[in-house]
């Protein structure tokens, strides 16, 4: 489905302008009404809070409310276009915050590129949110501020653009090794781009079981080398291989995975010729893959691929990732969103590609049918059973791991995922916007 400027401006600006409004939850018709949501009865919540704070979650909206925050300089392909232009991603973000998962957002753009700055606007908002999704914030700077939140603040802090491309890459390189036949601690994989989601998803597949001695990482400047001293920073350097390959064709040969998170058209169709059997190649530079998706299947019959591009198979969207593990967080009052909740998040996912997928399913995307293998190996969005899948998988990992604050009752919070996911769904129903098709 083709997009064009000119809808998009109208559906934005048509009233009322932009993407969110808040919405009452509880009736103001009458007179008692008034003095419930006010003065003089709101007093009573109040001081239940101030003896005991965790009454906060049960007399506020704080239980489901996810602050996205963001400065703008790192926005989607555009680069750092600042605060007030980068507003339109994260009102979005809210959106699918809400349509997937039933969560509700304020979205808050920041007017600061020191990472101080906006850690210390963190720190200060924190009484007011149940979790913080950090946005579009360029590295290494999001390093910086992502790490000091997580040691300083008791609600889950997580950034989207490192973690939640992981996630879902890493649900995906699960399923694309097991077409493969290939084993995880055994592969070579070669990662392009040096920024927050690249570092994140080599990171987070070592969780899974790839040597770090067996990754390679490129930059704008070529291979991310030990003894390399142009453009390194602390988070390259956990990553530099010892390796005699300096550029990127030089990397890819021989390699059975190749991680594309940087820019379109970056590999050769005699580069691909180079790696290993079956090789598997996520190209997820938007809009133009790190290489056509037509030119790579044609070169190589063999591959296994993935874009982050809606119009192919085997889409690495977020959406697959951030609003159930929020879910999941957010309904056992989660301190934080560890490791072990990421690893049950991309876990859940894998599983998910390989059950049966309803009719319903497939009509929404215009295919008769979805079955594992190379064509589908990554659950779609739309596919209702991600929630309750992802975010029982995330909870139960909070409650494991001892950063769970409230206890759920896993077969019953499943069933309670599902009339969440409807009133979300509901809420989606909205009147079309005149003049957008």
């Amino acid at each position: 489905m083709s997009i064009h400027d000119e809808d998009a401006l109208k559906y934005h600006a048509a009233a009322p302008a932009g993407k969110l409004a808040i919405t009452a939850t509880k009736p103001c018709l009458t007179q008692l009404d008034l003095s419930l949501a006010y003065t003089p009865g709101v007093a009573a919540p109040c001081l239940e809070i101030h003896r005991d704070p965790e009454l906060v979650y049960k007399y506020t909206a704080k239980a489901n409310l996810v602050a996205v925050i963001s400065n703008g300089t790192a926005v989607l392909g555009l680069g750092n276009i600042g605060p007030a232009a980068g507003k339109p991603v994260m009102e979005g973000k809210a959106v699918l915050f809400k349509r997937f998962a039933d969560v509700d957002v304020f979205d808050i753009e920041l007017a600061s590129e020191d990472p101080k700055e906006i850690i210390r606007a963190c720190q200060l908002l924190e009484p007011t949110f149940g979790g913080i999704n950090l946005e579009d914030i360029k590295a290494p700077e999001c390093f910086e501020i992502e790490e000091a939140l997580l040691k300083t603040l008791s609600i889950p802090v997580f950034h989207d653009d490192q973690h939640g491309t992981a996630i879902i890459s890493g649900a995906a390189l699960l399923n694309a090794l097991e077409i493969a036949g290939k084993k995880i601690g055994d592969v070579k994989v070669v990662f392009n781009g040096a920024g927050a989601s690249a570092i994140a998803c080599a990171e987070h597949s070592i969780l899974l079981g790839v040597k770090r001695e067996n990754i390679i990482l490129c930059d704008t400047k070529g291979v991310i080398f030990q003894g390399r001293t142009i453009g390194m920073n602390p988070y390259k350097q956990r990553l530099a291989n010892n390796t005699t390959a300096r550029t990127l064709a030089q990397a890819l040969r021989g390699a059975d995975v190749f991680f594309g998170l940087s820019t379109g058209n970056c590999v050769s169709p005699e580069t691909l010729l180079s790696m290993a059997p079956n090789p598997i190649l996520f190209a997820m530079a938007n809009p133009d893959p790190e290489i056509p998706y037509d030119l790579a299947v044609a070169t190589r019959p063999d591959l296994i691929i993935a874009t982050g591009r809606s119009d192919y198979p085997n889409q690495v969207n977020n959406v697959l990732g951030f609003p159930s593990i929020f879910r999941g967080a957010l309904d056992v009052r989660a301190t934080a969103i560890n490791d072990a909740m990421k690893l049950a998040a991309t876990h859940a996912l894998a599983d998910l590609a390989k059950e049966d997928v309803d009719d319903s399913i497939c009509r929404i995307y215009g295919v008769k049918r979805l079955e594992f293998g190379r064509d589908y190996f990554i659950p779609k969005p739309f596919d209702p059973r991600v929630l309750i899948w992802e975010a029982s998988a995330v909870a139960r990992a909070a409650m494991d791991t001892g950063v769970a604050r409230f206890a759920v009752n896993v077969d019953q919070y499943k069933i309670e995922l599902e009339k969440r996911l409807d009133a979300a769904q509901a809420a989606a129903r909205l009147p079309a916007v005149a003049g957008v098709s």
